[in-house]
């Protein structure tokens, strides 16, 4: 299996478009005002609708309230939802799309406890932990604390780039992997030779 890309973070329509072409399967947009990688649901509509057949549109969100999140919905068609602060199954669920959530690999993090309590999610989504920020931090966390045969697909973050993520994937074969800071030439602006890079580093992975 290969695993699915994300990249996260998209701010403009060229960086869309090209990661499109280049065979990423979804497209991540921040709507979190305090992230360097913020962008309008406005903005991010505009990509959307311009974006080519079977790719996915995922809207990041961090502790934010659920007008707000309601509000990002009627003015995007979002595919799936990404959350990746402190909500709970309860919130994550309630708004009519399939979700994904982020957890955060701290030291001696349970991850099947995690899996209990959001087994409605579509997917965990595992990232470094910062105290500091709510991913993008660039940051590899310990591979080895990815557990084996998860009742609940995983999606892996934290650090990637062109130059780790065959050897992740040679390591363990997850649902998906997802980059933002990886591919990036400045903050929330991508570069088509990193992001082509990454990509081949995915496909050609184990071959």
């Amino acid at each position: 299996m290969i695993a699915k890309v994300k990249f996260c973070g998209i701010t403009n329509l060229e960086d869309a478009i090209n990661a499109s072409e280049l065979g990423a399967d979804a497209l991540g947009f921040v709507f979190y005002s305090k992230s360097s990688r913020f962008i309008s649901p406005k903005e991010a509509n505009e990509i959307i609708q311009k974006l080519p057949p079977f790719i996915s549109s995922v809207g990041l969100f961090v502790n934010q309230s659920k007008k707000e999140i309601e509000d990002v919905i009627k003015a995007c068609s979002l595919n799936l939802l990404q959350f990746h602060g402190d909500e709970d199954e309860l919130f994550c669920k309630q708004f009519n799309l399939p979700y994904i959530k982020a957890i955060s690999m701290k030291p001696g993090i349970n991850l099947l406890k995690c899996i209990e309590h959001y087994n409605s999610a579509k997917a965990l989504l595992l990232d470094s932990y910062s105290k500091d920020i709510r991913g993008g931090s660039g940051k590899v966390f310990n591979w080895n604390s990815i557990l084996p045969n998860a009742p609940l697909p995983l999606i892996i973050a934290g650090g990637l780039n062109p130059n780790n993520v065959k050897i992740l994937l040679e390591l363990i074969v997850p649902y998906g992997v997802d980059v933002s800071s990886g591919i990036e030439s400045s903050k929330g602006l991508k570069d088509y030779q990193l992001m082509k890079k990454f990509i081949l580093g995915v496909t050609n992975a184990g071959v």
